[in-house]
């Protein structure tokens, strides 16, 4: 694909996490301590990869908890759910691989929708290593040039410009925000997909719940269902490592979070993702 990569390079020399599997409230606290981080010119660029543990359903900035979220099915379900910095919709974190980047906006400058095509490259690369057959969804007169519509509480439900999409259904949903000058941006690989649980931890009128559920399953996908087996965990972190790379011509060093980056996570767990303040605000 040409005309993607800014008319400036990115800086080169990115810092490469895999902070495993983690609950969902550490994952988004780590998220801005990197942010933090980064701005502060602590650290540089940084991709990283990461899991859930428990599972957990993550709403956009811009939704209530309370509305979208069933929070007794999620306990029933050994589901936790926490509100992300980034809009869009909701997500079921399961079964599936986790990306974040953070990169200052004046290593990567350009709007939401033009960064985010850039970054879209990286995992277009690397999720064709797999054999997959994935393509990004070019514009078109239909589809509205921002990152998530809002037609459904359910995030994968209509791909936007620059989505990943197999076979016309969305593979990967990602998010972006910006703040102090610093992009974050992340999004969910499906390595599977079980419609049956997102959709018993959505808040959704009965008599409309199996109705939306054909909806999604018609406008979402997963890795496993594209190639007919599941991709594991680190073949999938693997390969969309080497997409970055390659695709967007970045030398990655394996790095681990700083002692202040940790310390900051902590911090936001307490203060910020680990409560209900944040959490159920509206």
């Amino acid at each position: 694909m040409t005309g993607v990569l800014p008319d400036r390079p990115l800086e080169q020399a990115w810092r490469l996490l895999d902070t495993g599997f983690q609950p969902a409230a550490v994952n988004m606290a780590i998220d801005e301590a990197i942010l933090e981080a980064h701005g502060a010119g602590d650290v540089p660029p940084t991709l990283r990869f990461y899991g859930w543990n428990p599972p957990a359903v993550s709403i956009g900035y811009f939704q209530r908890l309370q509305a979208e979220v069933d929070l007794d099915a999620c306990r029933r379900l050994g589901v936790d759910a926490v509100r992300r910095p980034t809009g869009g919709r909701a997500v079921l974190h399961e079964d599936e691989l986790t990306y974040s980047v953070v990169i200052r906006q004046d290593l990567l400058p350009g709007d939401v929708i033009h960064t985010y095509r850039v970054l879209c490259q990286g995992l277009l690369d690397g999720i064709r290593r797999l054999d997959v057959p994935v393509e990004m969804a070019a514009p078109n007169p239909g589809r509205p040039a921002r990152l998530e519509a809002q037609s459904s509480a359910a995030c994968f439900n209509s791909p936007s410009w620059y989505e990943l999409e197999v076979g016309g259904r969305k593979v990967v949903g990602s998010a972006q925000v910006r703040t102090n000058g610093v992009i974050l941006q992340h999004g969910s690989i499906l390595l599977s997909l079980d419609a049956d649980r997102l959709f018993t931890a959505l808040r959704l009128p009965e008599e409309k719940r199996e109705a939306a559920k054909r909806v999604f399953l018609r406008k979402a996908t997963s890795l496993g269902d594209a190639l007919g087996e599941r991709v594991p965990w680190e073949a999938a972190r693997d390969a969309v490592t080497a997409g970055f790379a390659a695709g967007l011509g970045l030398s990655l060093t394996p790095g681990e979070l700083t002692p202040g980056e940790r310390a900051r996570a902590e911090d936001l767990v307490r203060t910020k993702y680990g409560a209900d303040e944040w959490n159920a605000k509206k």
